[in-house]
C-alpha cells in the first residue's frame, strides 16, 4: 500500500473549471474520467494542479467574460511555474474570435466540443514537442460509446441522451457551437443509467437541448416517451428528470407517459422565453401563445400537481410595451412555479445581433425588475399553498446556508430544508411542510 501512495505523489494532477449548464457539467465528468483512465489524478486546486481546463460556455457574453476572468489568473500561476499546462474547451473555443484572443494569451491547447475524446492526446502531443496544440472541429463526429466518466458525487446525476440542436432560435449560439441533434442509441443510454443505479444514485436527470427530438435519425423506431418508459423498468432509480423540452415538440403521448409512470417526477422545464406572438416569431420559436397555453392546460389537467418551469427573456430587440405585457400576462395565466429570466444580451454570431430596433439597456433593467416581481409574487403563493401537507423528499446533502439542518428536493423540484440525522442523505422520506419562502420550504421530518 505504502508503494501505490508514493505512485500517487509521482501522477500528473488536472483540475477543471466548468462553466455552463449541466451539459458541461457532465462534459466536465467526462474530461476527467479520460484522464483519469489515462494515469492522471485530480487535484484539489488550480494552484495544485499540472494541468488546467477550461470547459466553458458561449451561451453570453457574461459567461464568457468569467473565464476570461479566470484565465488571466491562471496565466499569471503559468509565469510562476513554466510546466503547468492550461487546456481551453467548450463552445468558446468553437468561435473563432475566442480562439484568436487565446492565441495572445498563451493558452497551450485548444479543443472544441465534439473532440472531447482526443484531449489526452492533444496533452501527449504538447508535452512531446513543446508547441501549442489547437484542434477544433467544425463537424461533428459520431457519437461515441462507451466512454469513460468520473461522476460527482451525490444522490442525482445528469445523463446525455443526445447532443446538439436543430432549432436556430435567432439568439442561440448552441446550434454552431454544438453542432446539429444526434440521439444516443437506447441500449447506450440503458446501460449508463443501469451503471449509474448501481453506484448508488437514486435520481438521474436526462440532458438534451431539446429532448422531444430524442430518437429522430436513428435506425430504431424510438422517441423520447418510449426511453423513458424502458428506463423506468432499472431497479435501483427512483426518480427520473429530464431537460430541456421544447414546446413545439412536446408531444401528448409524452405528457401521458409522464402521467403514467410514478419514478417519472411531476416536473417540466419548458422554455416560453417570450409571451408575445411577434417576439417568438422573431426569436424563431416555432409556437404561437396559443399552442403555449394550450399545452400548458394539458399539463395541468393529465399530470397532477405537475409543476412548470420556464426560462423568459425580457428585451429582445424590437420589444415594444406591449410585447413585453404580453409575456406578463403568459405568466399570470400559467402561473410557472418557478422561472429563469434573463435580459437579452447581444450574442455575436447569431440572427438576433443584426436585428434592428434593439432595446435600451436602462428598459431591459426595468422590464426584468417588473418581470420578476410578478413571478416572484406567484412562486411565494404556490409555496405557501404547500404549507401543512406532507411530501416524499429525496434528500440530497447538508443545506448549503445552515451545516446543521438537511436539504432535499420535493418530486416537483422544490427545495427543502429540514433538522434530521446525517444518515437520512441519499434516502426517500416524507417531510411536512412549516414555513414558505420564495424559493425554498422549510419542514419537519414526518
Amino acid at each position: 500500500m505504502a508503494q501505490n501512495a508514493e505512485q500517487d505523489t509521482t501522477k500528473t494532477k488536472y483540475f477543471i473549471l466548468t462553466y455552463g449548464c449541466q451539459m458541461n457539467v457532465r462534459d466536465s465528468e467526462i474530461i476527467a474520467g479520460l484522464l483519469e483512465s489515462s494515469g492522471y489524478m485530480q487535484a484539489n486546486s488550480p494552484e495544485d494542479s499540472d494541468i488546467v481546463i477550461f470547459n466553458t460556455c458561449s451561451v453570453r457574453h457574461s459567461a464568457e467574460n468569467k473565464a476570461y476572468g479566470k484565465l488571466g489568473e491562471i496565466t499569471k500561476m503559468k509565469r510562476k511555474d513554466p510546466r503547468k499546462v492550461i487546456a481551453f474547451g467548450g463552445c468558446m473555443a468553437q468561435l473563432p474570435e475566442v480562439r484568436k484572443r487565446l492565441k495572445k494569451q498563451g493558452v497551450d491547447i485548444v479543443f472544441g466540443t465534439h473532440n472531447i475524446h482526443r484531449l489526452p492526446y492533444l496533452i501527449d502531443q504538447y508535452r512531446i514537442f513543446g508547441e501549442s496544440v489547437v484542434e477544433i472541429w467544425d463537424k461533428e463526429g459520431d457519437i461515441l460509446e462507451p466512454i469513460p466518466s468520473v461522476r460527482k458525487t451525490g444522490v442525482s446525476s445528469f445523463v446525455n441522451i443526445m447532443y446538439g440542436c436543430n432549432n436556430f432560435c435567432s439568439y442561440c449560439i448552441v446550434p454552431y457551437t454544438r453542432g446539429r441533434e444526434r440521439s444516443r442509441h437506447p441500449k447506450d443510454i440503458i446501460r449508463e443509467v443501469q451503471q449509474v443505479a448501481e453506484t448508488g444514485f437514486k435520481e438521474i436527470t436526462f440532458l438534451g437541448q431539446n429532448v422531444n427530438s430524442y430518437g429522430k435519425g436513428l435506425d430504431e423506431k424510438v422517441d423520447f416517451a418510449d426511453l423513458l418508459i424502458k428506463c423506468t423498468q432499472i431497479d435501483g432509480i427512483e426518480r427520473i428528470r429530464f431537460m430541456t423540452s421544447h414546446p413545439k415538440d412536446m408531444s401528448d403521448k409524452l405528457i401521458d407517459t409522464i402521467a403514467e409512470h410514478d419514478k417519472l417526477c411531476e416536473h417540466i422545464h419548458a422554455p416560453l422565453q417570450a409571451g408575445s406572438n411577434r417576439i417568438l416569431q422573431r426569436m424563431n420559436r416555432g409556437y404561437t401563445r396559443e399552442h403555449y397555453l394550450e399545452l400548458a392546460s394539458k399539463m395541468r389537467e393529465r399530470i397532477p400537481g405537475v409543476a412548470l418551469s420556464t426560462d423568459l427573456i425580457v428585451g429582445f430587440p424590437g420589444e415594444e410595451e406591449e410585447d413585453f405585457a404580453a409575456t406578463l400576462d403568459m405568466i399570470n395565466r400559467i402561473r410557472f412555479e418557478s422561472a429563469f429570466t434573463f435580459m437579452y444580451s447581444v450574442r455575436s454570431g447569431t440572427r438576433a445581433a443584426e436585428f434592428a430596433q434593439q432595446v435600451p439597456l436602462e428598459i431591459k433593467k426595468e422590464r426584468l425588475l417588473r418581470l420578476n416581481e410578478v413571478q416572484y409574487q406567484i412562486a411565494v403563493e404556490i409555496n405557501h399553498s404547500l404549507v401543512g401537507n406532507t411530501y416524499e423528499v429525496l434528500v440530497e446533502g447538508p443545506s448549503k446556508t445552515d451545516k446543521d439542518k438537511l436539504t432535499a428536493r420535493t418530486r416537483t423540484n422544490h427545495i427543502v430544508i429540514f433538522s434530521g440525522p446525517k444518515h437520512l442523505i441519499g434516502e426517500l422520506i416524507n417531510v411536512r411542510i412549516t414555513e414558505a419562502k420564495t424559493f425554498s420550504l422549510f419542514g419537519e421530518l414526518v
